[in-house]
């Protein structure tokens, strides 16, 4: 079993930056794909950023490209987002998630483990 769990979230103004940890434990070699997903009161879950765990290929949602940066320290077992220039529509809670299937995949349904969510709120 993979278990996952987020770190970093909290409140911060627009413009600002927060830096997101979630450290995986458990078979962690059978990840293939860790995944940063987000969801907003009355919303459904969206794609953020995904790297491959061995390879380190990478995939961004449009809205955080050139802001977030997806990062991944084999050693720990620990995948990192790094987010600057905060907007006030980035305010949601923050899931991590892995994949153990083949290829980099936007779907929530596509992912196997969940972490338990961290909040970000940006104010204005």
């Amino acid at each position: 079993q993979v278990q996952l769990v987020e770190s970093g979230g909290g409140l911060v103004q627009t413009g600002g930056s927060l830096r997101l940890s979630c450290a995986a434990s458990g078979r962690a070699s059978s990840i293939y794909t860790m995944g940063w997903f987000r969801q907003a009161p009355g919303k459904e879950r969206e794609f953020v950023a995904a790297i491959t765990w061995s390879g380190g290929s990478t995939d961004y949602a449009d809205s955080v490209k050139g802001r977030f940066t997806i990062s991944r320290d084999n050693a720990k077992n620990t995948v990192y987002l790094q987010m600057n220039s905060l907007k006030v529509e980035d305010t949601a809670v923050y899931y991590c998630a892995a994949d153990f299937g083949l290829g980099v995949s936007t779907i929530p349904s596509r992912y196997d483990r969940w972490g338990q969510g961290t909040q970000v709120t940006v104010s204005s």
